[in-house]
């Protein structure tokens, strides 16, 4: 005896993806409508309805298709792919190219940090080499943690792609062991750095045998100031120029690349102190000192957010800065990239801060577009890190400290200054427009204490001003202006402050200037209590005795014409 029964819709929203269920109903007509509606939408690419009947003894569901419509279900095929080239490394030498120490840096990175050295020493080192061979484990996890995704990527058998890198991280092994045993990298205690390199131009293996000499002379050395430092005394006694000196050079720029490409390098060589967004200025500053200089001298309030690099990091920026090292410079450059469009914090306890050094690394990195990186490299890194600055979490962080809502108005201004991109300062916009156009905001600025009915006016209409230069769309900025002009007039108007001026004894010209002020945004914001004021002034125009008065002083009426101008009462 059949159970209850009920009728099940799924979708595909593409041909590639797999069957989702939409709803379930116990109504054949509606299920089938609704399949019919949601493909004939665009809702899904695929539908398919299935009717469900309960058996009461397993009390399982037996399906039934009902229905199906829409591109056919695409059925993928694992395919196995027959490599005749073999493993992506196969002899000794392919693992000191960059790509290949790149990846041994990655799964032996816990190893590499506790030994307090880089993948290439590791490579140019005998004692490292048999460190890593006695510890076993280490080596043996490394290995699989190259071999199975390689494995899954290419369809090749896990243990075979194990076995052959075992075989190979043993001949290398070998081969670098043996090296030292022949004593085949000389030591700086007896020769000079000099007189090896020229001694090793035309020599095969003059790069191995090089990086074994500079690998050794950091040998003890854990501290990253202290291996930067003795890197650089090796750079100061390079040969002066040719062939000996790229020889020198070269090994000390690969191990300054992996000493600096990682957090934990980058904070051992320029302090732990620095959260993430300093030490990422202070790497701007490294690899550019000449272009960050010129701006510090220009503007001092650049070094309270771009701190200082001294010591070893100096020496390094010296040499950067002659363009010895451009390996380096691009990476570190990438780096600072990298770490703008990632979803990291770079003040993480710190809103305002983190708008603050953000603004400081894009002025220091504008003034190196062109050399480092492209003008339109950093603009799109920071249109991306100014996603994270919108977001609802970051928003409420950034607005917590604010006590008023005219604070918490000004801050978003700032906000709305400091983001790139059109869809980041339309989302900034948002959040502007809903704080000034709400009832709190228009409530607190009427019924403000301390604060006078000009004086209210006069900082609204710095508020309006300074949203006028954040850049924004001309609608938003058209209505969050609107709504900062309406507030203004609800203020003017419950203080009469433009009726107190037109009945006030004064002289004629000196009323003329307080309400042109308020007629051209300067004391009140444009809107209507700027308009009160624009047409107050014409009527005073008019009066015959202020006609008097100002012919009697023509010395007014220069400055009147400025203000009646910005009022938009003069051509």
């Amino acid at each position: 005896m059949a159970g209850p029964i009920h009728y099940e819709v799924y979708i595909r929203k593409t041909a590639p993806s797999s069957w989702t269920l939409q709803i379930a109903t116990e109504h054949r007509a509606h299920a089938i409508d609704t399949a019919e509606d949601l493909l004939r939408d665009g809702y899904a690419a695929a539908v398919r309805v299935t009717k469900e009947t309960l058996d009461p003894d397993t009390m399982e569901f037996n399906s039934v298709t009902v229905l199906t419509r829409g591109v056919p279900e695409m059925k993928a095929k694992r395919v196995t792919v027959e490599d005749a080239t073999g493993p992506r490394c196969s002899t000794p030498y392919d693992l000191y190219a960059p790509m290949a120490r790149e990846q041994i840096g990655r799964v032996l990175e816990d190893w590499l940090q506790r030994q307090g050295v880089t993948a290439f020493e590791l490579l140019h080192r005998p004692d490292l080499a048999e460190r890593l061979d006695a510890s076993g484990v280490e080596l043996q996890h490394a290995i699989q943690k190259v071999a199975v995704p390689e494995a899954q990527a290419d369809g090749k058998p896990v243990h075979d792609l194990v076995r052959h890198y075992q075989k190979l991280s043993d001949a290398t092994i070998e081969r670098l062991v043996m090296a030292g045993r022949k004593n085949r990298f000389p030591s700086l205690e007896h020769h000079s750095l000099a007189d090896l390199a020229h001694r090793l131009e035309g020599q095969a293996e003059r790069a191995f045998i090089m990086g074994g000499v500079v690998a050794a002379a950091l040998a003890g050395l854990k501290d990253g100031r202290t291996r930067l430092d003795r890197l650089m005394d090796l750079a100061d006694r390079a040969p002066g120029d040719g062939q000996a000196r790229a020889m020198v050079l070269v090994p000390i720029e690969q191990i300054l690349c992996e000493m600096l490409g990682s957090r934990a390098g980058l904070a051992d060589i320029l302090g732990p102190s620095l959260d993430q967004g300093a030490a990422m200025a202070a790497v701007v500053r490294m690899v550019a000192p000449r272009e960050v200089g010129i701006l510090v001298r220009h503007d001092p309030r650049m070094a309270l957010h771009v701190p200082a690099v001294e010591g070893p990091a100096a020496r390094l920026g010296a040499r950067i800065e002659i363009a010895e090292f451009p390996l380096l410079s691009a990476a570190l450059a990438r780096m600072v990239l990298r770490e703008l469009m990632s979803p990291r914090r770079l003040r993480p306890n710190d809103a305002a801060g983190e708008i603050d050094i953000l603004r400081a690394l894009a002025t220091c990195l504008t003034a190196t577009a062109g050399r480092l990186l492209t003008l339109e490299e950093v603009q799109n890194a920071f249109n991306e890190r100014s996603k994270a600055l919108v977001t609802a979490d970051f928003v409420a962080a950034y607005v917590k400290t604010c006590r008023t809502v005219l604070c918490e108005a000004e801050a978003l201004t700032r906000l709305c200054e400091n983001v790139t991109g059109v869809a980041n300062k339309r989302s900034a916009a948002r959040w502007l427009s809903a704080c000034v156009g709400s009832l709190r905001f228009e409530t607190e600025m009427r019924q403000a204490g301390g604060q006078t009915a000009a004086q209210k006016l006069g900082v609204l209409a710095v508020l309006q001003r300074a949203v006028r230069a954040c850049g924004l769309s001309d609608k938003d900025e058209a209505d969050i202006t609107e709504a900062i002009g309406k507030v203004g007039g609800a203020v003017e108007a419950e203080a009469r402050i433009v009726a107190m001026l037109s009945r006030s004894p004064a002289p004629a010209p000196q009323k003329l200037v307080v309400l042109l002020r308020l007629a051209a945004g300067e004391t009140a914001p444009l809107g209507p209590a700027a308009d009160r004021a624009k047409a107050e002034a014409i009527k005073l125009f008019r009066a015959p005795e202020a006609r008097a008065a100002l012919a009697a002083q023509p010395e007014v009426l220069a400055p009147l014409k400025t203000l009646m101008k910005a009022a938009g009462l003069a051509a």
